[in-house]
């Protein structure tokens, strides 16, 4: 049995919202896969029909959603009758407004962010900072695996919001992917950014993602080299029992 009812909130960026049923009862959960194929976005006002469904928690959602308003009229006017002259052809797109129209449809729907891509070189780029400081002040033995175990599971946890989104499923809180980048999973972050293609177009989580990017590197700076030696050397106890930036 279809309902109809109307999509009341809209996340485009996220894929999913919610639809209020016309009969009055409560919202259900709309994802983005359950309109089928359709020539555009749905919006917030757009009449829908839908059948009532549940998802694996018993929560009610959304399924085979159809939309209830017209279809969009053609893009260009008719030709009119009698005019004896043929339609004018609309001119090809240049090459390079072509190729340009096409990275920045790319990069919208979530694909490859030239940010992202071209950010890889930190991940290198620190493993050599933690080599080089190790052979000039010996690190402790356990930082390259905390690092290295961290990135994984921070890994398995963007593929894991990947799979909710896709699914329509319960997602990952945003706070907990930007603590476990700070807690030195931030380089298995960047990976799964570029090859998921997740979170890589999302203006407000990359201003933070990089925020805890750069407080966990100057963190590794100001613990591990001799940066702060002259404010530290006056302290007592653990402060002074390193060489190099905790002076022996």
């Amino acid at each position: 049995m279809r309902v109809e009812g109307r999509i009341v909130q809209w996340d485009d960026a996220k894929g999913y919202g919610f639809i209020a049923p016309s009969d009055g009862g409560p919202k259900r959960f709309a994802h983005l896969s359950a309109f089928g194929l359709r020539p555009r976005r749905p919006f917030v006002g757009e009449r829908v029909s839908f059948e009532a469904g549940s998802d694996a928690q018993g929560k009610p959602r959304a399924l085979k959603i159809r939309s209830l308003e017209p279809k969009p009229a053609p893009a260009g006017p008719a030709p009119k009758a009698g005019s004896g002259r043929p339609a004018r052809a609309a001119p090809a797109p240049r090459s390079g407004a072509s190729s340009s129209s096409s990275r920045s449809s790319t990069s919208s729907a979530g694909g490859p962010s030239a940010d992202t891509g071209g950010a890889l070189w930190l991940v290198p780029g620190f493993a050599l900072l933690v080599l080089l400081t190790d052979l000039a002040w010996p690190l402790p033995r356990g930082l390259w695996g905390v690092y290295m175990a961290m990135s994984l599971a921070t890994f398995i946890v963007y593929f894991m919001d990947k799979r909710a989104a896709r699914l329509g499923q319960w997602r990952v809180k945003e706070a907990t992917l930007h603590g476990l980048a700070l807690l030195c999973g931030w380089p298995g972050a960047l990976l799964a950014q570029h090859l998921l293609r997740h979170k890589s177009a999302k203006p407000r989580f990359r201003r933070v993602f990089w925020l805890s990017v750069m407080l966990n590197i100057l963190g590794f700076v100001v613990l591990f080299t001799p940066l702060l030696a002259p404010f530290l050397s006056g302290l007592p106890g653990p402060w002074n029992a390193r060489g190099g930036g905790v002076s022996v």
